[in-house]
């Protein structure tokens, strides 16, 4: 674990605790090529504690790591650095997804009841009018009461999104090939396919993982089926969207967008995205930051104490769902 991260994750407690659980070098940094590792530990090495930038583990680097049975990773998708060699050589994967969802899903609802509430229009319109609003100045079609929200993707954030929208009068549709109607019933939700949940939602939030088959999954035909004055909103992955597609949408005032997001991940500086006054721009801020880093090392600890008391994983990574999930 690159040790910028360990004071994030851990605090005191949480570092006696990492210390109770296994002989643990929190300074002990991997990084660069593996042939530049040459700590004396890693030939010994059962278990890696992971984060935002660690290394591929492919052959070479595995190859300095012999007894490694473990990889617990604090962050989300373990895309990144797990490789076919590590499912070759049996070792298992935990990560903190699960952890890193909870703040993505309450980022999401906020951006989907503020975007109802035409919250960014209204303060720009407040403070164009310095003024009393008159009642004949609101739009009508403003606030939340039986507004149709779309989730794009049942993945684990989408799933935590449409539990945290229970309480609100909304109506919520979900598009996602691998539910059934059964399935769909259970989450309290109707199943609809994507094109008639664009054409349908005044609110789209996209949770879909990035894969082949995803790019560019909301084309020109789906944004411009999207009803007058609906928003879109992506904390998934930019890719996900035909840019040049939005960016025409965008720029006649039709829709809104809020985008955590963006392809490529930072945006030229001569972007119409920062400047368009029916978008918000934020810098991938929905997923942990500040003091949510420490749910996920707490997950990640939990994690290490069932591993050192023989208990299964409770987010074990299974290889085969690698190739559809983000």
């Amino acid at each position: 674990m690159s040790s910028e991260f360990v004071p994030l994750l851990f605090d005191e407690a949480a570092i006696v605790r990492l210390s109770t659980l296994a002989r643990i070098d929190p300074n002990t940094v991997l990084h660069g090529p593996a042939q530049d590792w040459s700590h004396p530990s890693l030939s010994q090495t059962e278990v890696l504690l992971t984060c935002w930038g660690a290394p591929r583990l492919d052959a070479s680097a595995l190859a300095v790591l012999p007894r490694l049975q473990v990889v617990i990773h604090a962050a989300g998708s373990v895309k990144a650095i797990v490789t076919d060699e590590c499912r070759r050589r049996g070792i298992r994967v935990s990560s903190g997804a699960a952890a890193n969802a909870l703040p993505v899903a309450e980022y999401t609802v906020a951006m989907i009841l503020l975007a109802n509430k035409r919250t960014l229009w209204m303060a720009r319109r407040y403070g164009e009018l310095r003024s009393a609003w008159r009642s004949s100045e609101i739009p009508r079609d403003i606030g939340n009461y039986h507004k149709t929200v779309g989730i794009v993707g049942a993945s684990r954030i989408g799933r935590r999104v449409i539990e945290l929208l229970r309480p609100f009068d909304l109506d919520v549709l979900l598009a996602d090939p691998y539910v059934n109607e059964q399935g769909a019933e259970r989450l309290g939700v109707e199943l609809v396919d994507l094109d008639e949940l664009c054409a349908r939602s005044d609110v789209v939030s996209l949770h879909a993982p990035a894969l082949p088959g995803t790019r560019a999954m909301m084309d020109g035909a789906r944004l411009a089926a999207m009803r007058d004055g609906a928003t879109l909103i992506n904390t998934a992955r930019g890719a996900l969207i035909d840019n040049a597609a939005l960016m025409r949408e965008l720029r006649t005032g039709r829709i809104n967008a809020v985008l955590d997001t963006a392809d490529p991940e930072i945006l030229l500086d001569e972007s119409p995205l920062y400047e368009l006054p029916n978008v918000l721009l934020t810098p991938h801020i929905a997923g942990s930051l500040g003091n949510e880093l420490r749910r996920m090392g707490r997950s990640a600890l939990d994690e290490l104490a069932r591993y050192a008391s023989g208990e299964p994983f409770a987010f074990e990574v299974r290889y085969a769902d690698l190739e559809r999930s983000a």
